[in-house]
């Protein structure tokens, strides 16, 4: 894998690039549609591709290792075989995943032990079986196994936190030194800076993880349960400690606004659940504010969903269409908000790329984020 940096902006840290995969190539900043299962959910790859614009996708080691299973992937030649999309894939190491399973997991200095969700059966992830997982699974970046710490943590529990995923870190990048891709092309991992919310630990993070040389570097365990402007005093601070020639990857962030507040930081790549999960709740992002599709407002509201979309639904279809089919309960409703919502995203990064082209990123910034926020 080899990044190119193409332009920055002359008022901010924004910067725009090209991620070089066997899968082609992306253009950053980008915004990666999360497919957890093997799928993003309620939208078609077809329409992913071709009418959302998406360059890349993520799978979730934790939910794909339990299904479809190793075996099934191994047999169907890897994700991209399975589910037929020839574009790039970015594969998370389940380590949020077994965050989120605190009653039924447990950090241990050889791995992580934990329950399946679906069946109660006993797991463990260690950081050499999470290679070997990863490699079956077949994405063009995959993440090192590392603890997300909560973001509300002390500095002591943060200290023993990030020394846990030092150690894993060491012993995942030997593993995967010594393994090899399985389907003919080139994979790349990524380390993970973690620290919570302490500068000394994020600079301890970021140099344990330079000493790699990795292909790319991400910056976990924010947007867990902090401030949001803790967030972006850590991106403030941690950012510049990152090498300038390779991806920078923002995991889980965010919001629209989140997500230019990044980009004007200097992250280059996001990924996130909330214009799949929102949509599904009836909240459908807009360049002019956020609009909860269940509001009596938009019953006889004929007009296009949104004007200024850029996907087919956005001129097919009402508001009062889309409101009624929330009403009514119907699952075509989720599919249509979820496409418009992953649109907008990448409708969203590809405006701020042209902007950083143009150099003024910073201003035109400043201007939108106000409206993103709204609520209309």
């Amino acid at each position: 894998m080899k990044f190119t940096l193409t332009a920055t902006d002359p008022l901010s840290a924004a910067r725009s690039g090209v991620i070089h995969t066997g899968h082609g190539d992306i253009l950053t900043p980008i915004f990666m549609p999360v497919g957890t299962v093997g799928s993003v959910k309620g939208v078609y790859h077809r329409d992913l591709r071709d009418d959302i614009g998406a360059q890349i996708i993520l799978g979730n080691t934790y939910h794909l290792y339990l299904r479809p299973g190793l075996d099934v992937l191994r047999e169907a030649g890897g994700l991209h075989a399975f589910e037929n999309w020839d574009r790039p894939i970015l594969t998370d190491s389940g380590g949020y995943q077994v965050f989120s399973l605190a009653p039924i997991r447990k950090l241990t200095p050889d791995g992580c032990e934990f329950r399946s969700h679906i069946d109660g059966s006993r797991h463990i992830f260690t950081p050499e079986n999470n290679v070997d997982t990863q490699r079956v699974i077949g994405a063009d970046i995959m993440m090192a196994l590392d603890e997300c710490c909560p973001g509300d943590a002390d500095h002591s529990y943060a200290k023993k936190s990030l020394d846990l995923t030092k150690r894993w870190l060491d012993r995942f990048a030997d593993r995967f030194a010594r393994t090899s891709p399985l389907y003919g092309y080139d994979q790349s991992f990524f380390p993970i800076i973690q620290g919570c919310v302490y500068p000394d630990l994020r600079r301890e993070a970021v140099e344990h993880a330079l000493q790699f040389d990795a292909d790319g570097y991400a910056i976990g365990g924010l947007a867990v349960g902090e401030p949001t402007e803790k967030m972006y005093e850590m991106l403030d601070f941690t950012v510049p400690l990152m090498p300038q020639d390779r991806p920078r990857y923002l995991m889980g962030v965010g919001t629209p606004a989140n997500i230019l507040e990044g980009i004007a930081r200097g992250v280059d790549m996001f990924d996130c659940v909330m214009p799949t999960r929102n949509g599904r709740n009836a909240m459908v992002f807009t360049w002019n504010g956020i609009m909860n599709l269940r509001n009596g407002k938009w019953k006889d509201d004929f007009s296009p969903l949104d004007p200024a979309g850029t996907s087919f639904v956005d001129k097919t279809y009402t508001k009062a269409y889309l409101r009624h089919l929330f009403i009514a309960g119907e699952m075509f409703a989720a599919m249509v908000a979820s496409e418009h919502n992953l649109a907008f995203y990448l409708d969203l990064v590809r405006t701020a790329r042209e902007h950083i082209a143009a150099g003024d990123f910073a201003t035109w910034k400043d201007s939108v984020v106000p409206r993103l926020s709204a609520r209309i």
